[in-house]
């Protein structure tokens, strides 16, 4: 029998992800915005919220500016080639949650089968 608590965690794990997803989104589409600066999320902070939270979607992990990256001479410091790479590792992480997840429902929707 799936652990409920787990099936939250993926919850929250997913809902992590989708917001990351946003933010990279919006950097791309800021590549051109002077002054602008990247933004993403603290992926293992925002994660042990989540869990600290027992999965709960209503928390919207913060964004922060990230530090360091090369700044053209506008200000901005998006890199398309950088958010491109970041964003494929996130929907890599997105779609193995989606699939870990499915297999909780099988688990449970198997033991429901064997207790008929």
């Amino acid at each position: 029998m799936p652990d409920f608590s787990s099936i939250q965690g993926l919850q929250g794990y997913l809902s992590v992800l989708s917001n990351r997803q946003q933010l990279i989104v919006s950097n791309m589409a800021n590549v051109d915005t002077p002054g602008y600066h990247t933004q993403d999320l603290d992926f293992r902070g925002a994660m042990r919220q989540v869990m600290n939270e027992g999965g709960n979607l209503d928390l919207v992990p913060a964004s922060r500016e990230l530090q360091g990256l090369p700044e053209r001479p506008d200000g901005n410091n998006v890199s398309i080639d950088r958010e491109s790479l970041q964003l494929s590792e996130t929907q890599l992480q997105y779609q193995l949650g989606v699939q870990l997840l499915k297999s909780k429902f099988h688990q449970l929707l198997t033991a429901i089968k064997e207790g008929n």
